[in-house]
């Protein structure tokens, strides 16, 4: 609650030569009066909450479609799906090897409508962690066609029980990417990549998309942009942005040069309050990973 009151006061001292004005308005109207000692409320407190709350919660038109048709490319129909393995600590190396076995082998054969964009394990962020990144080129159709045919795989049976021995939690989701971002292409390395995750509140999501469309050629010049998405099946309203990065220090670096730029503070000022909690991994790409 500090910390929205913390916000709240920068927005009124950011308004307050409009606010002399409509300050005589509202004590005509019996509304909301704002005085030198803080907040003074009307006969009506909910009046008060409403006009409080409005000031994180912003105003978007009505939308007569669905997210995924307003902020995909519709010209293209992938679907993605990221897992995330938690493995035990003393079966990370055996982990990697089976992945390093398995994996780069479905990607490969053309049987299977998929690719492995990225497989990763986690440097900075939950530890022990393994977390990979496949596209599906025709949606949930392909998706649905690599299942069944990964059914009949008996090495992949196999590789699934052994590594289910070596897990202590899994969680994965499906994923749309938003019609700005670059696709994920392989790249060579080294590099670090970063996967920054926001839970929004529900209902931004387009206002997200909106700001993010023009926020993203900030973001372009070394390109570290490596992909975005948005979860169509899991936690919902979670976006994720994949990043690249020669090091920790080229991040720093790349980060603070945004600042430089004409417009990216006004981005990062009205898209935080659409975040309810997020999180950051730095993430070492695997042998296997087509994302080096």
């Amino acid at each position: 609650m500090r910390e929205q009151l913390k916000m709240a006061t920068g927005v009124l001292h950011r308004v307050c030569g409009g606010l002399g004005r409509a300050k005589s308005r509202a004590q005509s109207a019996g509304q909301l009066v704002v005085s030198s000692r803080g907040f003074a409320t009307s006969s009506s407190r909910n009046g008060q909450d409403s006009w409080f709350k409005s000031l994180f919660v912003r105003k978007v038109d009505p939308r007569k479609d669905a997210h995924a048709n307003l902020l995909t490319k519709n010209e293209e129909s992938n679907l993605y799906k990221i897992q995330f393995h938690n493995v035990k600590p003393e079966c990370l190396d055996a982990y990697n090897k089976l992945c390093e076995e398995v994996l780069p082998s479905i990607h490969a054969d053309k049987y299977y409508p998929c690719e492995l964009v990225g497989t990763w394990n986690t440097w900075y962020g939950e530890q022990d962690q393994a977390v990979h990144l496949w596209r599906y080129r025709g949606g949930y159709p392909a998706l649905t066609d690599v299942m069944n045919k990964l059914k009949q795989n008996k090495e992949f049976t196999e590789y699934r029980k052994e590594r289910g021995k070596m897990l202590m939690s899994r969680r994965n989701q499906l994923l749309l990417e938003f019609s700005f971002w670059n696709e994920p292409i392989p790249r060579e390395g080294p590099n670090i990549y970063e996967l920054r995750s926001y839970q929004l509140r529900p209902g931004t999501m387009i206002e997200w998309g909106n700001y993010w469309a023009r926020a993203i050629r900030f973001r372009q010049h070394n390109s570290e942009a490596v992909g975005g998405f948005f979860s169509q099946i899991g936690n919902l309203y979670m976006v994720h942005h994949l990043w690249a990065y020669k090091d920790l220090q080229s991040r720093e670096d790349t980060r603070s040069g945004a600042w430089q730029q004409e417009g990216w503070d006004e981005v990062v000022y009205y898209t935080v309050p659409l975040i309810q909690h997020m999180d950051s991994r730095i993430m070492i790409p695997t042998k296997a990973s087509p994302l080096k």
